[in-house]
């Protein structure tokens, strides 16, 4: 009987421990898994507090139901349920948002998809729309097999400016707090690139993607686990049976014979262990540093990635402050990028405390952020006052989590640069996140998934050449 295979695990995000969940579904009590995180606790940006006397998130506060290219249940989805939450899955009272354009909420219309809309008839008071050309008999497709373009300058080319800065920068603003006229199509709309392959207007594109991507009548779009996402991750490691070191940064990886030495602690005493195999479940950043003596094309590659900073301020109103009938707002420029009106979204008891979070910081505009916490939760609760229309009363208490190079900005050509990344890694060596596959929970936790696939074929495939 051969030795224990180790795998190293690096990054206790939600990528990361769905990776080590997946490889304790192929290996069983045979394989060892360990998970190397930098910070004091695992979950990454799924974090769960208390503010008066009640569950908030600082972090992600839900997660996609649906998958947005298969319209199946979404990764996150599957993987709460394995892991035994499926009883604890909750979704919100409403969903209904709106932007903020002109001193008025508007809202988000129908019959779009992340802003861009199908139906121009739908889109007033809230922008007006360039009609498309009808398109010539044998007209080619919007995009090429494998083209990709920025997101602002398809749209305005094919329906003008103000779909753009009233309707989709709030939108992608809202998810990515960046440009969108900067931002890969391929990377954020996957669904709707897609489509533009195959469809010779913007709009005919937009109608084809969301007819393919049929939802059940009711169906909640977005979900979420009862006493907080904190709890996922944390069923979700220990589902995964790993072992799990919180407090430990992975300073450099090399090639170690068919493996991999990591070389963990204090510069001036380092700690090396080994391994077989090595997932790289980390920002873009800290991945190119190790990956910088372990695959150096691959670094250069993945190093190109950009991101941007934010913070989530989240307010305990007084019980009984009246918010609008909504699940929060969008906004195109100023501090506030959004606002979620938490107790309404998930239908908290009247009596309690107002949950309010504020979403503050844009791509390149960091500067805003840095002020000491007392001055930011001021600004961002006259922001949202100026976006209602009407000042908010003194919070009971307030949390300001901040986020530094949280959010990356995919760039057109984002998906081919990481494919061309992973294609230079070494044998037994993947790479997982949102520096990868995208945002949101269920994209990171797919490529978790994905990552634990490529490293169990590979244990797999060196067990056989061993024999």
């Amino acid at each position: 009987m051969g030795r224990m295979m180790e795998v190293a695990v690096v990054g206790g995000g939600i990528a990361g421990l769905a990776a080590a969940h997946r490889l304790r579904r192929h290996g069983g009590p045979d394989l060892r898994i360990t998970v190397y995180e930098a910070g004091p606790a695992v979950g990454g940006k799924l974090r769960t507090g208390r503010l008066a006397g009640q569950p908030v998130e600082y972090g992600a506060e839900a997660f996609l139901t649906r998958d947005p290219l298969t319209g199946g249940d979404s990764a996150a989805l599957d993987l709460a349920r394995a892991v035994g939450l499926g009883d604890a899955l909750c979704h919100p009272v409403t969903a209904r948002a709106a932007i903020a354009v002109d001193g008025a909420l508007h809202p988000v219309p129908a019959g779009t998809l992340v802003g861009v809309p199908g139906d121009l008839a739908a889109l007033p008071p809230l922008a007006t729309a360039r009609p498309e050309p009808p398109p010539a008999a044998g007209a080619p497709p919007l995009l090429g097999p494998h083209e990709d373009v920025a997101v602002g300058a398809l749209v305005r080319d094919r329906l003008g400016d103000q779909v753009v800065d009233r309707l989709v920068a709030p939108m992608l603003g809202g998810v990515y707090a960046g440009d969108a006229d900067a931002l890969s199509l391929a990377a954020t709309m996957p669904a709707l690139a897609r489509a533009c392959r195959g469809a010779p207007t913007l709009t005919g594109a937009v109608r084809a993607a969301l007819a393919a991507l049929p939802r059940p009548a009711g169906a909640p779009v977005f979900t979420a686990v009862a006493g907080g996402l904190g709890r996922f991750a944390a069923a979700v490691a220990a589902a995964s049976g790993a072992t799990v070191h919180t407090g430990q940064v992975v300073r450099a990886l090399h090639p170690a014979g068919d493996g991999w030495r990591l070389t963990l602690g204090a510069t001036r005493d380092p700690v090396h262990v080994t391994a077989d195999a090595v997932v790289l479940a980390v920002p873009a950043r800290p991945a190119a540093r190790l990956l910088a003596s372990a695959a150096e094309p691959a670094a250069d590659l993945v190093g190109q990635l950009d991101y941007a900073s934010v913070a989530l301020v989240t307010f305990a109103l007084p019980a009984g402050t009246a918010l609008p009938e909504l699940s929060g707002l969008l906004a195109p420029d100023g501090l506030v990028k959004a606002a979620t009106f938490v107790s309404r979204k998930w239908g908290r008891p009247a009596h309690t405390p107002v949950l309010l979070r504020a979403s503050a910081g844009r791509y390149r505009e960091e500067a805003a952020l840095q002020v000491d916490d007392d001055t930011l939760a001021a600004a961002a609760l006259a922001a949202v006052g100026d976006l209602l229309g009407a000042a908010l009363p003194a919070p009971l208490a307030s949390h300001v989590q901040r986020w530094g190079g949280a959010l990356p900005q995919y760039r057109p050509g984002h998906l081919d640069r990481v494919a061309a990344a992973r294609a230079a890694l070494g044998p037994g060596l993947a790479l997982a996140g949102a520096a990868c596959d995208g945002i949101g929970i269920p994209a990171c936790v797919a490529s978790g998934r994905r990552a634990a696939d490529e490293i169990w074929q590979h244990l797999t495939s060196r067990r056989h050449r061993d024999r």
